[in-house]
């Protein structure tokens, strides 16, 4: 059972993590590893949403894991549920992350900072360029 704080996220495979290239499986779309990772992290549960079955799912599900991202669940709402007729194909999830959301696929970036704010390191990074361009500018006074 699910026991995050976090919302349960239900992600599509081609086009919003690697760009669409069905049945092959595409480039890993940038920083899509590197937030999904972050996310998983931060307690979020992640749940692959995708057309894709049979042998071509295996093989979205085996690249993701070897990028370092294991599903809680796959085309399904959690890992015990056994699909049949008698069951939603909608999975039960707060967020859903698709390339054929209204208005298109936002970004890694966008998603990050949506769901978790700005990262505090890069705050930190910021302030430490900030402070490094000012001191220049006033040396240069």
């Amino acid at each position: 059972m699910i026991s995050s704080k976090q919302p349960v996220l239900a992600i599509d495979f081609d086009g919003t993590i690697v760009d669409d290239k069905y049945p092959a499986i595409g480039k890993p779309k940038l920083f899509a590893f590197e937030t999904l990772k972050r996310l998983q992290e931060k307690g979020f549960t992640l749940i692959l949403w995708t057309y894709r079955s049979g042998r071509s799912l295996q093989e979205a599900v085996e690249f993701c894991r070897q990028e370092g991202i294991e599903f809680y669940a796959v085309n399904k709402s959690y890992t015990e549920e056994d699909y049949s007729e008698d069951i939603s194909r909608k999975i039960n999830a707060d967020v859903f992350i698709d390339d054929r959301n209204v208005g298109g696929f936002i970004g890694w970036g966008a998603i990050y900072r949506e769901l978790l704010g700005e990262d505090e390191e890069l705050r930190q990074l910021k302030s430490k360029k900030k402070y490094f361009f000012e001191s220049i500018f006033k040396r240069d006074k």
